[in-house]
């Protein structure tokens, strides 16, 4: 089931109080973006969020660990109430940002 575009309108309406979230549809679902960094997926009608040390000091217990999809490395899973924070929410994104590494600059293709 792919995700809705009102689910992703709404997260982003959630976190406008940081300016630079963005979202980009991959395969029928959507990256999230903050700035240039990527933090978090959302795959059928959930907010996967990618974990650091910083983010799980925040939310302490207030998250379970899930899929974005089969295969895929562990996320914060967040839904429910916690979304509907979106103060909460906006700075569990802007902590996991601060602390995912700054991607790195993609090589141009040479002409041949």
């Amino acid at each position: 089931m792919a995700t809705k575009e009102s689910t992703i309108r709404y997260i982003e309406d959630q976190l406008v109080s940081l300016g630079e979230v963005r979202s980009r549809k991959m395969f029928g679902e959507y990256a999230l973006y903050l700035g240039d960094k990527v933090v978090a997926f959302v795959c059928d009608d959930t907010l996967f969020i990618k974990i650091t040390e910083q983010g799980k000091a925040f939310v302490g217990s207030h998250y379970k660990e899930g899929q974005a999809y089969p295969g895929s490395k562990p996320y914060m899973e967040i839904n429910g109430d916690l979304l509907e924070d979106d103060r909460w929410i906006s700075e569990l994104i802007e902590i996991t940002a601060e602390a995912l590494p700054t991607p790195k600059p993609k090589k141009k293709k040479s002409k041949s």
